[in-house]
């Protein structure tokens, strides 16, 4: 069976199964998402749109009755406009802010059936910095703040932010080879974090980026207009020296940027607890029965993140919310 005809079959599928339905029954939307990880994300977001009219059901992409996962596999099941029945839900990753550069992101920027992040993946949103410290929270379960992820995540941002800038400039020309989304993770690498001083870390990826923006002035001596349209284009995406972790890679900013602090940030907290529990305790067996109650209620930082919704008050995730909110109006 050709790929185009079970397109067809399956969109066909969900519109004879909601036309079976009663009158008031309510119409089932199909999302399509990326993987595992996507379904409570895009479930958070659209649920807010059930009602006594439609509901959504959030699932990976199947093709003769096997499971797919990826960004192409969930498009691949809407991208003929199979109707108001199914729609995908993907990262934005570089579609968004090369705007049109590839067929991939003229494909993300003009079906009205895809939705994305708007950042580069729901990672990055995961990891939106004012959230941070309510994830802590919620893994030690101590509310000492001994870090300013804030100030962090902007710090950094602010560094990388000039590389950022080249690395949207190669990929919206024919020379996006020469400067991959790889290497520009390899020259980002901050590494060991001093909670107690990350200007260390940062003195030594500063030097990285104000070396690799040189080479590419020099090796691009002309591309100073096309640096400073590119920069104002970006600003109107939303995108801003202060917040270009939300549009680096999404692994890079959780795997080895945003976990690592938050391990030593909370590994300190935890340690200062267990200390607090210490010296409150009258004898040992109490002190066995509290810390032996603490342990059981810390969480997992990765778990926490994954699960962490405090995306909500960022403007990317009120962009996708308008998205949702304008498709479905105009059905």
């Amino acid at each position: 069976m050709s790929k185009r005809l079970n397109e067809n079959i399956t969109s066909r599928y969900f519109e004879a199964a909601n036309g079976l339905g009663s009158k008031g029954a309510r119409r089932k939307i199909i999302a399509y998402v990326e993987s595992y990880d996507d379904v409570f994300f895009w479930r958070t977001i659209l649920g807010n749109y059930e009602d006594g009219s439609r509901y959504f059901e959030v699932m990976l992409p199947a093709r003769m009755n096997r499971l797919e996962r990826g960004k192409k596999a969930a498009i691949a099941n809407i991208i003929e406009g199979v109707g108001n029945n199914m729609i995908a839900c993907v990262d934005a990753d570089y579609d968004y802010i090369i705007q049109g550069a590839s067929p991939a992101s003229r494909t993300l920027l003009t079906n009205r059936y895809i939705f994305h992040t708007y950042a580069y993946a729901i990672e990055n949103l995961q990891c939106y910095a004012p959230s941070l410290h309510n994830v802590v929270v919620a893994v030690v379960l101590n509310d000492h703040s001994i870090f300013d992820f804030n100030e962090f995540m902007t710090r950094y941002s602010e560094i990388i932010y000039p590389l950022f800038v080249w690395n949207i400039w190669y990929y919206r020309s024919e020379h996006y080879s020469e400067f991959t989304i790889t290497d520009f993770d390899n020259i980002i690498e901050i590494g060991d974090v001093r909670i107690d001083n990350p200007e260390y870390a940062f003195d030594k990826l500063y030097k990285k980026v104000s070396r690799a923006v040189d080479g590419f002035k020099k090796k691009n001596p002309n591309a100073r207009e096309s640096y400073l349209a590119i920069k104002d284009d970006l600003n109107r995406l939303g995108v801003e020296p202060s917040n270009t972790y939300l549009y680096i890679q999404g692994h890079h900013l959780f795997d080895h940027v945003v976990v690592p602090i938050m391990d030593k940030v909370c590994g300190r907290l935890y340690r200062e607890r267990e200390q607090e529990i210490g010296e409150q305790s009258v004898h040992s067996m109490q002190y066995q029965t509290e810390i032996s109650s603490y342990k059981n209620s810390v969480g997992d930082i990765t778990a926490m993140l994954k699960k962490n919704m405090g995306y909500a008050m960022s403007p990317q995730f009120k962009n996708i919310m308008n998205d949702v909110a304008e498709f479905l109006d105009a059905k």
